[in-house]
């Protein structure tokens, strides 16, 4: 009798092991936007440094696009430096509708080597046109993104969602 329950506990043992290592890798890029939209809403106005927004009562609600990351292979979040995308917030105060609500939004650069991470935003200039500032700041193939692509359909209608929901509308 107790060898088979030695044999059962080896199998069990193998079995543990074969499933360890059968489980599903992480799924870097949705951990990637979780964290992109986690900063921002955790974040004030003043850290995303939009020019004349200042400190704004309420909670900042987020949609976020991520065009990539840096380094494209990391095969976890902790090897994440920098995230670049694109982020809708509004302020969520208390009873105020979305179409009156202080946004922020634009292409984004979050540098998580930075403690806190860093937030930089694509802002013109007096010197520097819009296009050309958001092509110094972002890769090529994130700079071509963020000219074309903002926040899908869904992703503007659950971003509504979760404002109305904080403005308690």
């Amino acid at each position: 009798m107790k060898r088979y329950v030695g044999v059962a506990a080896i199998l069990l043992a193998v079995a543990g092991g074969i499933a360890v290592l059968c489980a599903d890798p992480p799924d870097v890029p949705a951990q990637v936007t979780a964290r992109m939209r986690d900063i921002l809403e955790q974040s004030s106005p003043e850290q995303h440094s939009h020019a004349g927004h200042t400190g704004q009562p309420g909670e900042v609600v987020c949609g976020v696009r991520v065009y990539g990351y840096e380094p494209p292979d990391a095969g976890a979040l902790t090897d994440v430096r920098e995230i670049y995308g694109f982020h809708l917030c509004g302020v969520a105060e208390d009873k105020r509708p979305w179409d009156v609500a202080v946004k922020l939004a634009g292409p984004v650069i979050l540098d998580l080597s930075a403690q806190p991470p860093a937030i930089r935003v694509v802002e013109a200039t007096a010197e520097v046109k819009y296009v050309d500032r958001l092509r110094e700041m972002f890769p090529a193939k994130y700079a071509d993104l963020a000219q074309k692509e903002a926040l899908t359909e869904d992703e503007t209608a659950e971003l509504r969602r979760r404002y109305d929901s904080a403005a308690g509308l």
